[in-house]
């Protein structure tokens, strides 16, 4: 059985900055916490608590001498007036993909658009975006879910950084129906256009595809569903040891690709099960 994995997989540039921010302040004896997980996935979260990192559930939990990290899908400005009310220190991990999403959602706001971010609604991400609009924006995450008689005559938009070309195109195209002015700002982050576009080739060549990452992870469930699309049976999993060897019942290429916070390591340990259970 052929093994492939994809051009495009792995960790990002965002998710990388945030675990380098995370453990150098561990390495220099700081004690660390973080509002919600660093990022979404449960292995490399787990591995951080185990070296200090405390995950808490708001502010108010953080220890006055503990450090405060911001998580790689940002927060709202509330949060960040609290933490500096406390005199907590902090360090902002924020990919900067998300904050120049943030940016684009506050200027337009500013600039009395109507604004829609298009995501999934209760991500930590896009809730972000939210808040710096104070709660102004709105959240589309299907074009259906759209009202025409609900649509300003001026629009603007922003996608959540890990949303597809065409799911965005889609919500702008129902948008069309009711505004006279849409101003897009693309958000998209273009390293997962790039993984998401080497996913699908890779799925359209081969039998069966395995995607690894969190099942929290929006990026890495959007590749599930692109892979899926192609009609090529599709396996999220979080762990190698999820394979099922039914799976691979007659499979001659199998394709594998990872999420944006899908450490390395997980890829080998997925390839390394799969040439285990490979038929003959």
């Amino acid at each position: 059985m052929e093994i492939i994995l994809a051009d495009q997989a792995g960790f990002c540039f965002g998710v990388r900055r945030s675990l380098r921010m995370a453990e150098e302040a561990l390495g220099a004896g700081e004690a660390v916490s973080s509002v919600g997980p660093l990022i979404h996935n449960r292995q490399v979260v787990t591995d951080l608590e185990a070296r200090g990192l405390a995950v808490v559930d708001g502010v108010a939990d953080v220890h006055p001498d503990r450090v405060l990290i911001v998580r790689a899908h940002g927060v709202g400005p509330e949060l960040l007036a609290e933490a500096e009310r406390r005199g907590l220190r902090t360090i902002d991990a924020t990919c900067p993909f998300v904050k120049r999403a943030q940016q684009a959602a506050v200027d337009l706001t500013e600039q009395g658009y109507q604004v829609f971010v298009v995501g999934e609604r209760d991500h930590p991400e896009v809730q972000a975006i939210v808040a710096h609009t104070g709660g102004r924006a709105q959240v589309v995450d299907a074009p259906d879910h759209l009202a025409p008689e609900g649509i300003e005559s001026r629009v603007g938009v922003v996608a959540q950084t890990t949303q597809s070309v065409g799911e965005v195109a889609r919500v702008v195209e129902e948008l069309l129906r009711g505004a006279q002015e849409i101003r897009i700002a693309n958000t998209i982050c273009q390293a997962t256009t790039d993984r998401q576009a080497s996913a699908l080739r890779l799925a359209e060549a081969v039998d069966v595809m395995i995607v690894i990452g969190g099942r929290h992870s929006a990026n890495t469930r959007r590749l599930a569903e692109l892979c899926a699309g192609t009609g090529t049976p599709t396996q999220h999993i979080e762990t190698a040891e999820e394979i099922d060897a039914v799976w691979l019942r007659g499979v001659c290429r199998v394709g594998v690709t990872a999420g944006a916070s899908t450490p390395q390591a997980a890829v080998e340990a997925t390839v390394g099960r799969l040439r285990d259970l490979s038929p003959g």
